[in-house]
């Protein structure tokens, strides 16, 4: 039960960037470059940082309550089913992710759509496979 300060933190600051969001989004009139895009980031990063912030507090106050259920959750959380469970979820998200990424990089630029937009896609896209092929490499020579 550490650590409850900076979650009733990131809680505020997360209403504060929705706040913000919201305030620029009804105030100007007429955006002009990157203010057409931050309002909604605020917006969109504050309501996740809430989001997780809210989460985190009724989670620890119904560990509170319920010694019994924290303890369950805690086992849970540390049993090797569940996390095999847990990464070979997230390997066929990977896995699904990297053939709809690439139909969509090459959606956009079939699209045409500007090309600075579109390099920063495929730049992230191969971030992503080296990243992976980084570790596929590393946890290969350590097994």
């Amino acid at each position: 039960m550490k650590k409850i300060i900076p979650i009733y933190f990131l809680t505020v600051v997360g209403v504060g960037l929705l706040v913000i969001g919201v305030y620029f989004i009804k105030t100007i009139e007429d955006p002009q470059g990157m203010l057409r895009a931050l309002p909604y980031i605020c917006v969109g990063i504050g309501c996740v940082v809430f989001g997780h912030g809210i989460g985190e507090i009724i989670l620890r106050h119904a560990m509170n309550n319920n010694p019994a259920a924290a303890k369950q959750l805690e086992i849970e959380r540390k049993d090797e089913r569940n996390l095999a469970i847990a990464n070979r979820a997230k390997a066929k998200a990977y896995d699904m992710m990297v053939y709809v990424f690439g139909a969509l990089i090459l959606a956009f630029s079939l699209m045409g759509i500007d090309l600075i937009m579109l390099l920063q896609l495929v730049f992230v896209y191969m971030f992503i496979l080296g990243y992976n092929t980084y570790y596929r490499f590393k946890y290969y020579k350590e097994m």
